[in-house]
């Protein structure tokens, strides 16, 4: 089977026809993706929304699911966390005399320093540089030039798939947690030198990583892990005679840790969502396979072959 143009035209004439029509087609279609921005727009806005620093925050329960092993709260406004109080119980961590758990309290003081998670500046910046493409794209460069919508499209993938990276975590954008543990100011009173408070975002959720840390030479002189540090230990537990721990992923390996070679005795992981995290990775996932589709409609037109769209 076979198609004809009717009425007959030459194959000069013809070949002219068609650059006419894409050209006709490409503009449409960017005239089309004008409106198409607009609607990112809005999508974008409503993710910033989303994360601004609006009181009273969200707060999120820490507790672990089938022990009593961590119990407690943190509470986020906008990329900070503003308020936490949080109880564990573990057998490498005693409690403070008196007390039936270690009580960890975000400091309130007013010289106290922010606790800022970084994922979710990350989020954010790249969201407002998505912003900012999207009026470029629309006011200041030439949205009737194929090219350049094509890079601006381009661009904007880029950050909202790294925007969406940042919420769905990873060891890449987390970072080692031996290198990125909370700082012991960050509570009222500090925290004991032989504990790890890791904070991230993983999957749109608040994950809180606690380990309990053993110098690998606990003889060193300039350790901070030494016995008057470690309150409440029995002789069974500072003579290694304690019952035997139960087995981690990171059982045996050596971290520098502050400047010191330790081993984590104890480790415990801790997850809790947070709807509006979530409802911001949605939001990105959608916005991305939207600005997928049109640049792909647009290479096709185009007639270029764009191996990423």
């Amino acid at each position: 089977m076979s198609t004809a143009v009717w009425p007959y035209l030459p194959p000069d004439e013809l070949i002219k026809e068609e650059e006419a029509t894409l050209a006709r087609e490409l503009e449409w279609l960017l005239n089309s993706l004008q409106d198409a921005l607009a609607s990112l727009k809005s999508g974008l806005e409503e993710c910033i929304a989303l994360l601004a620093p609006k009181e009273p925050g969200s707060t999120l329960v820490i507790s672990s699911i089938r022990s009593e092993s961590v119990k407690g709260f943190l509470t986020r406004v906008g990329t900070r966390i503003v308020k936490g109080d949080i109880h564990i119980r573990l057998p490498t961590l005693p409690p403070l005399r008196s007390a039936s758990s270690y009580p960890l309290h975000l400091s309130t003081l007013p010289t106290a320093p922010s606790l800022v998670l970084t994922q979710l500046t990350s989020v954010r910046n790249l969201i407002n540089q998505s912003l900012d493409v999207v009026d470029i794209s629309t006011w200041t460069g030439d949205a009737h030039n194929a090219n350049f919508i094509a890079g601006q499209l381009r661009l904007l993938v880029d950050f909202l798939q790294e925007a969406r990276q940042a919420l769905k975590g990873g060891d890449e954008v987390v970072g080692k947690w031996w290198e990125s543990s909370i700082d012991e100011n960050f509570f009222d009173p500090p925290l004991p030198p032989t504990l790890s408070f890791h904070l991230s975002i993983a999957e749109a959720s608040l994950v809180l990583q606690l380990r309990t840390l053993q110098l690998t030479n606990p003889n060193s002189p300039t350790s901070a892990f030494t016995s008057d540090t470690l309150p409440g230990l029995s002789l069974r537990q500072r003579l290694g005679l304690a019952a035997r721990l139960p087995e981690h992923d990171e059982s045996g390996q050596v971290f520098t840790f502050r400047g010191q070679e330790v081993r984590v005795r104890e480790k415990v992981r801790v997850e809790s969502q947070d709807p509006s995290l979530m409802a911001v990775m949605a939001k990105l996932s959608a916005l991305e396979h939207g600005v997928g589709v049109a640049r792909r409609s647009l290479a096709i037109v185009m007639g270029v072959e764009d191996e990423d769209a």
